[in-house]
């Protein structure tokens, strides 16, 4: 099985990648596989920040059709298929009802006419055809979003990706596979320049601290939000970057909760939002779209995105009636957007990327801007034939447009899934889980459990994760930390607690299997319960109200 081991950088490489987001990723697995020496360098974990903060959907492009970027909207199409095929365990079709409610900026027949122009733009796709919902069948079939007033909508064939986190990890394993070095958890500190251009890195070892030097005759900035600030590192610059702030809500199910996701325009602001369906019964409500000009390294939800984003939601689906005590937790992030000056619409802003490429004594150096899951592998082509250019190679044919992803079965996830628990000696709950979570990388997680009991030991009863996906996660994905272990290998963040009271026990399996101390052991589940307040759980609000309180009053 394909497996992801960090480890030390070499001195020189043919490319060096700053950031291990969506963006990174993509370009890391495709200069691989072009068979080129690939570095890619965070100072984070795999997807840990920008990359996280998604709202999960592999969008085939429909919001982009208002604003005419047709060849944007086709290469969304393209790309979702591309997914669909090649990662079936991890991106699964996802239908969305739109509601054409009496508020929305568009009106009804106009998106109507758009979901028949999508699906002729789509001719060949491996989705139903999107279909107009009139008012008999969206009272049978969404009577919540009928009781808001609504008397007809559009049914659109999308798709979505549960665990970004895992696909994310899965393009790492991939990547590595195919020959590339990953570094995570390990900081740039400055850009090499020689001969009046850029032709490397220096970086901080995440093990000896130590500052060493990587040369490369092409460097890569696919630092997200940071992009700004690799570029300080080569002096003054044009800001790159105008950030803004998304945030997500993550609740039980509640009264009128939809079976399909609801795409529908904010009745405050007219701003595109979600009702979205996500894991084990559970909902996102999201997202914001807030200029921002704060701190991008430590980004929680205020008070007025969980108002704005509740009353929208209650309107929409009237049963609801969801309040701030229902928030279970919440993630927020910075969107890496074109910076535009005095910026009013957030939404007016193109989530189209480009990729810059720097002259001068600049030279060497690539940035890129913008970005998202769909057309990640996209973007990772384009780079690549850039970066051809810049080494003076000639362009070859993309093997990732039909390649499938390490842990991609070859049925159905379904099909497999049922397969794996019938032949598992694992309890069926935890076969499903660890099929549903991982698909065929399921089956060495499972014969590590049966190499010993203890390992095969449910160690969260909320999500039934085991303790040999911890060590796993450890020895054969890359996990440095107890939240790269919680958050984005065995998903047990999750649970309605994020984590939390699961963390002293993913911690003692590293402490028995791991050679982690007890006093490293304690010292991560204390930074894990620091790092989790960014995701505000109600687990925690208690304490945030103690840490509230002034002095001398208790």
């Amino acid at each position: 099985m394909p497996t992801l081991h960090t480890h030390s950088a070499p001195r020189t490489a043919d490319v060096v990648v700053i950031g291990a987001g969506i963006n990174g990723l993509a370009i890391t697995r495709e200069i691989a596989a072009r068979g080129l020496d690939v570095v890619m360098i965070d100072q984070d974990d795999i997807a840990a920040r920008t990359s996280a903060i998604s709202t999960r959907l592999i969008h085939g492009g429909l919001k982009y059709l208002p604003r005419f970027e047709i060849p944007l909207v086709f290469e969304s199409i393209r790309e979702r298929d591309i997914l669909l095929q090649s990662a079936p365990h991890l991106v699964r079709p996802y239908p969305m009802l739109i509601p054409f409610a009496k508020w929305n900026k568009t009106p009804g027949w106009l998106m109507s006419c758009g979901l028949i122009v999508h699906d002729v733009l789509a001719l060949g796709k491996k989705l139903p055809l999107n279909r107009i919902v009139f008012s008999r069948r969206l009272r049978r079939e969404w009577p919540s979003v009928a009781k808001a007033g609504v008397k007809w909508g559009g049914l659109f064939q999308d798709a979505h990706v549960p665990v970004t986190e895992r696909f994310a990890v899965e393009i790492a394993i991939d990547a590595s596979a195919r020959g590339a070095t990953i570094l995570t958890h390990t900081p740039v500190t400055g850009l090499l320049r020689d001969a009046r251009r850029v032709v490397g890195v220096t970086y901080r070892d995440r093990h000896t601290h130590e500052t060493r030097e990587l040369r490369a005759p092409v460097v890569i900035n696919s630092a997200g939000p940071w992009v700004d600030a690799v570029l300080d590192l080569a002096g003054d610059h044009p800001r790159k970057i105008g950030p803004t702030k998304g945030s997500h809500l993550v609740v039980d199910a509640f009264p009128g909760a939809p079976d399909t996701c609801i795409f529908f325009d904010s009745p405050e602001d007219g701003r595109p939002m979600f009702v979205l369906p996500w894991w084990d019964g559970r909902f996102m409500i999201g997202t914001t779209d807030l200029p921002y000009d704060g701190s991008i390294d430590d980004i929680a939800i205020d008070e007025v995105e969980v108002d704005y984003l509740l009353r929208s939601a209650n309107t929409i689906i009237p049963d609801a009636s969801l309040t701030p005590d229902d928030v279970l937790w919440s993630y927020s992030g910075v969107r890496p957007l074109p910076y535009v000056a005095d910026l009013t619409d957030p939404s007016s802003v193109s989530r189209d990327s480009d990729i810059i490429e720097h002259e001068g004594d600049e030279r060497g150096l690539f940035t890129i801007i913008g970005g998202k899951y769909t057309t990640h592998r996209a973007l990772g082509e384009q780079t690549l034939r850039k970066v051809e250019d810049a080494l003076g190679l000639r362009h070859q044919p993309s093997p990732t447009r039909t390649s499938r992803f390490p842990g991609a079965p070859a049925t159905d996830i379904a099909t497999f899934t049922k397969r794996f628990a019938d032949r598992s000696t694992l309890p069926a709950a935890v076969a499903t889980r660890l099929a549903s979570v991982y698909g065929t990388l399921a089956r060495p997680i499972a014969e590590l459990a049966a190499s010993d009991p203890a390992l095969a030991e449910v160690i969260d009863p909320e999500t039934g994760a085991i303790a040999a996906e911890v060590l796993y996660a450890v020895r054969e994905e890359g996990a440095f930390t107890l939240e790269d272990v919680l958050v984005r290998r065995t998903v047990i963040a999750f649970g309605s607690d994020v984590g939390l009271a699961a963390s002293s026990a993913a911690a003692a399996v590293l402490v028995a299997y791991a050679g982690w101390s007890e006093a490293h052991a304690d010292a991560e589940v204390a930074r894990y319960r620091e790092a989790a307040r960014r995701f505000m759980p109600r687990a925690l609000r208690g304490d945030e109200a103690a840490d509230q309180v002034p002095a001398g009053t208790l």
